[in-house]
């Protein structure tokens, strides 16, 4: 099986199990959901969806030398992503779940067990318990501000998407990097600081932006209208696409007023601000990293070794709120 990636290049994938994995229908699904959510109105960027993500994940737990297990469980880590990602956290679960993301983790297990994931893995004999409980495997998934498979390559993946770095620059430091004590290490602090810094850029203008705030709070508004006045089911915004969700609210437009407005900022015609003073407070999941570099044969965290990284690590390791304002003023 033939993919491209934007880290990699053309690849071959040949092992039977993560091929029947890509290609079931769960897994394809994911071609139709927007990593971002719903960027392209806020930021005139390229998208990136969840299935090169997950594929990436992969990749790179196969080429440290990860488990098989390891790398299947990196395959399917975003399975349960709802359509929009994670405009799904403020229209699906609680405020809680504003500031960490955690939807999408929360039904994982349940929204595997349900599908044919568990089909496939007893095909070739592998403990479907065993793969799906992520506290087995550490090089994929960390708690910030560890590094790991799926915090690497979705920054680098948005970071050559976006056009922050190139892909040489992006396999730079990947080629830094090595595994000890069952984690991500930099062997350098030049590269170490360098994706740091990348990522807290990533962070700031993208993840936890006010573009970002602005765009989950309009989201999710339109949903949730969409939700209750029952043009789409919850099942849609699990078990559909982005595009999918979008084509069935909107044969809605011209017999629902409220419905357009909504469309319309959610699309970025109308104004907004950051303003207390009648914005509805809008949480965003901040994430900040603190990678582990190699000095003298120990591991030293970056804010042990640079004053402002340990700074920058204390600004961004709480979710940012904001206080979002839509203004009657079409742009």
């Amino acid at each position: 099986m033939k993919h491209f990636c934007i880290l990699n290049g053309e690849i071959d994938i040949l092992e039977p199990v993560i091929i029947d994995l890509i290609n079931s229908k769960e897994f394809q699904r994911l071609k139709g959901i927007d990593q971002a959510g719903y960027f392209h109105p806020y930021f005139n960027l390229p998208k990136e969806n969840r299935y090169n993500h997950s594929i990436g994940c992969y990749l790179l737990l196969k080429k440290f030398n990860a488990t098989i297990e390891e790398q299947i469980n990196g395959l399917i880590h975003d399975i349960s992503h709802a359509a929009f990602s994670h405009c799904a956290d403020y229209v699906l679960a609680s405020k809680e779940s504003e500031k960490n993301h955690s939807y999408q983790d929360d039904i994982f297990k349940k929204y595997v067990l349900d599908s044919s994931i568990p089909r496939i893995l007893n095909k070739y004999n592998f403990n479907i318990d065993y793969i799906i409980d992520d506290s087995n495997f550490l090089l994929q998934e960390r708690k910030l501000p560890d590094l790991c498979a799926d915090r690497i390559d979705y920054s680098l993946r948005t970071a050559i998407t976006y056009k922050e770095i190139n892909q040489k620059e992006a396999n730079k430091i990947i080629d830094d990097l090595i595994i000890k004590n069952n984690t991500f290490v930099f062997k350098t602090l030049e590269i170490g600081k360098k994706f740091a810094e990348n990522f807290y850029l990533l962070n700031n203008k993208y993840y936890a932006g006010m573009e970002s705030a602005v765009m989950f709070r309009a989201v999710s508004n339109y949903l949730r209208y969409a939700l209750e006045k029952e043009y789409i089911s919850k099942n849609d915004l699990l078990y559909k696409t982005d595009n999918f969700v979008l084509q069935k609210v909107n044969q809605y437009l011209k017999k629902d007023d409220k419905l357009k407005k909504m469309f319309d900022i959610m699309n970025n015609k109308y104004k907004f601000e950051n303003n207390k003073n009648g914005g509805v407070s809008t949480f965003c999941k901040s994430r900040a990293i603190d990678p582990f570099i190699i000095i003298e044969n120990e591991l030293k965290r970056l804010s042990e070794l640079t004053i402002e990284w340990k700074e920058k690590l204390n600004k961004d390791k709480f979710p940012k709120e904001y206080y979002v304002k839509f203004l009657d003023e079409i742009r």
